[in-house]
């Protein structure tokens, strides 16, 4: 199989090389602002918002959660909705490119992602002072708020009470095989738009069969995916692994035993490497958890363990890290 991919990829590039896309800037500049259905970023790019706010009280907390690669906001429809009910308040946006956002399965430009997180981050804490703010991200959501914080302001870190990632993306291209980074690059740089859907891998997101089902029916879930969306995703995880010892702010990780998406080999080199570099970390792993961690059937845990942190009262195994990762 690979000997026709390759020889296919190698005649494609005779043809002439090609560039990875993104998406083209509007060219506006104006004030950003939020609302209960919308941000509009400072170029004008609307980002869709879900919020779960507690009806009769001011929120304990505020969680803003990022979804993952070709994932949306209703990933955390579970987790939000098990949050209001601490009185928690719980605000999931479609990150751009993605979900019901414009030039959907295009890859932003370099540092997009991280700038519009940062944007939302000051504009609710504006209209919510006094009340701390934690980020959530699972898998490439994590990765974006790894990459978000490490050497962010602090303006934007005095904004951020801590970090929960779910299965952050960080498999980078120093942990992978060298042919996949090398038939990405040529795939790249010759035929960018080709979107393979990725049937047939045998990768399973979830233990969650009926979520599973009905991620294939919902038009919001990208499942062509655009090989130059690959290679975006791939920087961006190269740039979460290698900050991710930065970060200056409490963080949990959580992990899955049966994650088929993210190794456990660049999991653990991004965990040590914390560790290491003295990170206010804690760490979790679920043996019967897979990638979709807020999908998962055992999402509840995973939820009750998020809120437990945020309160402080989550008890985490003492060097649970070393025990995990050796």
């Amino acid at each position: 199989m690979y000997r026709y991919l390759v020889s296919f990829l190698l005649c494609g590039l005779l043809l002439g090389c090609s560039s990875p896309q993104a998406q083209k800037s509007s060219g506006l500049t104006q004030q950003p602002y939020i609302d209960a259905q919308k941000m509009i970023a400072d170029d004008g790019y609307v980002l869709p918002i879900t919020q779960y706010w507690p009806e009769k009280t001011t929120p304990k907390s505020i969680v803003v959660a990022l979804h993952g690669f070709n994932d949306y906001s209703l990933a955390f429809d579970g987790m939000c909705n098990y949050l209001k009910l601490q009185d928690v308040a719980c605000l999931a946006y479609d990150q751009r490119g993605f979900g019901k956002t414009e030039m959907r399965g295009i890859w932003p430009k370099e540092g997009r992602l991280q700038k519009d997180l940062v944007l939302m981050v000051s504009l609710l804490k504006s209209n919510n002072p006094g009340i701390p703010i934690y980020l959530v991200g699972e898998s490439m959501g994590g990765a974006v708020i790894i990459s978000s914080v490490s050497g962010a302001s602090k303006s934007f870190l005095d904004n951020v009470e801590g970090l929960i990632l779910l299965a952050p993306a960080v498999w980078a291209r120093s942990t992978q095989p060298w042919y996949q980074e090398w038939l990405l690059w040529l795939s790249v740089h010759t035929f960018p738009g080709w979107s393979p859907t990725g049937d047939g891998l045998g990768v399973q997101a979830t233990d969650n069969i009926p979520a599973l089902r009905a991620m294939g029916q919902d038009e919001n879930i990208i499942r062509a995916t655009r090989i130059d969306a690959i290679y975006g995703l791939t920087n961006l995880m190269d740039e979460a692994l290698e900050k991710s010892k930065f970060l200056p702010l409490k963080v949990l990780a959580l992990y899955g035993e049966k994650d088929e998406v993210i190794p456990k080999k660049p999991t653990c080199l991004m965990l040590t490497s914390m560790f290491t570099a003295g990170v206010p970390l804690e760490f979790k792993h679920y043996a019967e958890g897979y990638h979709m961690l807020s999908r998962d059937l055992q999402a509840e845990q995973v939820f009750e363990d998020t809120y437990q942190w945020m309160m402080g009262d989550l008890k985490i195994q003492e060097q649970a890290v070393v025990n995990y990762c050796g």
